[in-house]
């Protein structure tokens, strides 16, 4: 089994003890390639360097919205700077993570919708895809997305909105990013979006350190477990685990433009 896993943080301090020996163990299971995304000034660096360091890691580099109150103005040049100094670099995969979150308590709207539409721009600039995190807040970023129609797309992390909101994305060519939080018993309306999505809209997963699945709660995640999510995910649409391998895979090398 071959898999991509499209979206981690595994340059967070959850993994300083044991970085390395995750990465052998991922390759052991079949994880081939795993991505890890910026989520503010502060780490762009860091994410880079482990892109750098091991030949399975790929970076996308971006300001997060939940970190909105530590972005300063230049921060978004400074990434421009970053984007530009690196364009055309293999290790180089997209604009992440990128996107809204309306859950957090009061959060500034107007703030975090400009700020999207500056790392919008930048992907459309640089040609490259976009990963996006999308928390209560789908109706803006579908507007978003349709007034700037990426060439390149990219994927909507931890997809959890309705039938209507996945055929929405689908239509602007996004794919839709499955990982730990479709595992759980109790996510029945999760459950029965994803039994209906055509196997060439999805990539998988895990959201290192976070969003453990039910398989492993309580549990630090990690790379490691997208077999298992895998498995879990491949039963929810009724087919084999391979089958759900393969078409992720496909999907995310095509998303980040990998032969």
């Amino acid at each position: 089994m071959r898999l991509i896993d499209t979206h981690t943080h595994l340059d967070f301090d959850d993994f300083d003890a044991d970085r390395d020996a995750v990465l052998a163990s991922c390759q052991q299971l079949g994880v081939e390639r795993v991505v890890v995304l910026g989520v503010y000034q502060r780490n762009l660096q860091r994410v880079w360097d482990l892109a750098l360091s091991q030949p399975s890691v790929y970076a996308a580099l971006g300001l997060h919205p939940v970190f909105l109150e530590e972005h300063q103005p230049e921060h978004v040049q400074e990434l421009r700077d970053w984007l530009t100094r690196l364009a055309g670099h293999p290790k180089l995969c997209a604009v992440g993570e990128v996107g809204l979150d309306y859950y957090i308590e009061s959060p500034d709207r107007p703030r975090q919708l400009a700020l999207l539409e500056q790392q919008l721009q930048l992907a459309a600039d640089f040609n490259l895809p976009a990963l996006l995190h999308v928390r209560r807040s789908h109706a803006d970023t579908i507007a978003a997305l349709k007034r700037f129609r990426l060439a390149r797309k990219g994927v909507v992390h931890a997809f959890a909105g309705s039938r209507e909101e996945a055929r929405e994305y689908m239509k602007l060519g996004f794919k839709l990013g499955l990982g730990g939080a479709a595992t759980w018993p109790q996510a029945l309306r999760m459950h029965r979006v994803i039994a209906e999505l055509p196997l060439d809209s999805v990539v998988l997963e895990t959201d290192s350190p976070d969003m453990a699945p039910a398989m492993f709660a309580g549990l630090r995640n990690s790379p490691e477990h997208l077999p298992a999510i895998c498995a879990a995910i491949a039963q929810l649409m009724n087919i084999a685990p391979d089958t759900l391998a393969a078409a992720s895979s496909a999907n995310a090398c095509e998303v980040f433009g990998w032969g």
